[in-house]
């Protein structure tokens, strides 16, 4: 395949890309800059500007453009940023696959989608409160010019992986011994290896399949069963709890969203006969450990 993928510089993008070409795909980037390599394209979301000639035969775009959710501390003008980051961009690229008759768009989303569950939630359940529903809710909703294609409406757990995002925030904690579960920490915790979450929008991309998918790892924890168990991957002890009024204090709003209850189940995937390489908490961890 041919695939346009925008958002490659960031921790899935650069994952993603690489399992592409692993693959036998060709890659192109979407860069907000002059490209530079033969293997990118520039654009200007703000503008509503993509490279001349950048969707020629390509067979899907992939989308995962966006803001670190959780990078900095929640105000106003930081939610305004989450926004802006998603919508805008968003808008642009369903227009553009619309406008060259593109077959395949797979646009990023998250489980965030559900706010706080009550029992498990698959692909069937509605849309939850909070802002980071109404964030996933306005994002899939900007897909809607992709007319024609099939769109798939990818939304990931926290992806686990060796380089960073949310492991990369909780070894330092850990390795000084004030790592802990949060709040109550009885509150699922949705995960994925990032291995697998490549995975499965690699399958994504080459199976017929439409419509949201839970990109979440098949066997849901706590938050305080998911801290015991990457403590004790560090041989440290998980026994500082981190309040509700301390979180409140570092990450602003977001707090709030870390705390709710997310039982997220991978329903379509499954359904679907996707093979999840790490099935469990304690292999995901014990392999983005040891890399």
């Amino acid at each position: 395949m041919r695939v346009l993928v925008a958002g490659s510089s960031g921790l899935i993008g650069s994952a993603l890309v690489a399992r592409l070409r692993a693959d036998g795909d060709e890659v192109l980037r979407l860069v907000r800059r002059p490209a530079q390599a033969p293997d990118e394209r520039s654009w200007d979301p703000p503008a509503g500007v993509i490279a001349e000639g950048a969707l020629s035969g390509v067979d899907a775009v992939v989308n995962l453009c966006g803001a670190g959710i959780g990078d900095r501390r929640w105000s106003h003008a930081r939610k305004q940023v989450l926004l802006d980051s998603r919508i805008e961009p968003t808008e642009v690229l369903a227009a553009a696959v619309a406008e060259h008759s593109i077959p395949v768009l797979v646009n990023g989303s998250a489980v965030g989608y559900y706010g706080d569950t009550d029992g498990p939630a698959d692909e069937s359940t509605p849309a939850g409160g909070g802002f980071l529903a109404e964030l996933c809710q306005r994002w899939e909703a900007a897909t809607e010019a992709a007319k024609g294609a099939r769109v798939v409406l990818a939304r990931s757990a926290q992806v686990l992986s060796p380089r960073g995002g949310l492991l990369g925030r909780l070894r330092p904690l850990f390795f000084l011994g004030i790592g802990g579960r949060l709040g109550s920490g009885e509150q699922y915790m949705p995960w994925i290896h990032v291995d697998d979450e490549v995975a499965a929008l690699a399958f994504l991309l080459r199976n017929d399949i439409a419509g949201p998918v839970n990109l979440v790892g098949p066997a849901p924890v706590t938050n305080a069963e998911f801290t015991r168990a990457f403590a004790k991957t560090k041989f440290r002890a998980a026994i500082l709890p981190v309040p509700r009024a301390a979180l409140r204090l570092v990450t602003g709003e977001f707090a709030d969203e870390i705390l709710r209850s997310q039982q997220v189940e991978p329903k379509v995937l499954r359904d679907n006969g996707f093979h999840f390489r790490y099935g469990t908490i304690d292999k995901a961890l014990a392999a983005t450990e040891a890399r």
